[in-house]
């Protein structure tokens, strides 16, 4: 599987690249911080909603620590084929103790 380190993806947002960044989880646990430019697509609501996900550019999903976004990333890839997934190290953890501390961790 493939994955980005959060000081990758500050610098693909920095740079402006074209990426698409996909939250993955529950409503609840967003209160305690977001990545801004995200989409929210929880977990559950993944195979409803395959179609908002793009097959154009470079797509990182994330959750709290990176291991529901890995099993969402082996389930886009072996049931819809797709190939530019990328998993967020350590998820919105990582994030918090290295690019934005305001974010709260749970």
């Amino acid at each position: 599987m493939k994955e980005v380190t959060v000081i990758a993806l500050r610098d693909m947002i920095t740079a402006q690249k074209d990426i698409q960044l996909i939250d993955i989880r529950e409503e609840y646990e967003r209160e305690y911080g977001i990545i801004e430019g995200d989409i929210h697509i929880p977990m559950g609501m993944i195979p409803q909603r395959i179609a908002d996900i793009a097959r154009d550019k470079d797509v990182i999903i994330y959750c709290r620590s990176g291991h529901r976004s890995a099993r969402v990333i082996q389930y886009l890839e072996r049931t819809h084929g797709f190939n530019n997934l990328y998993n967020l190290q350590d998820g919105i953890l990582a994030w918090a103790d290295e690019i934005d501390a305001t974010i709260t961790k749970y």
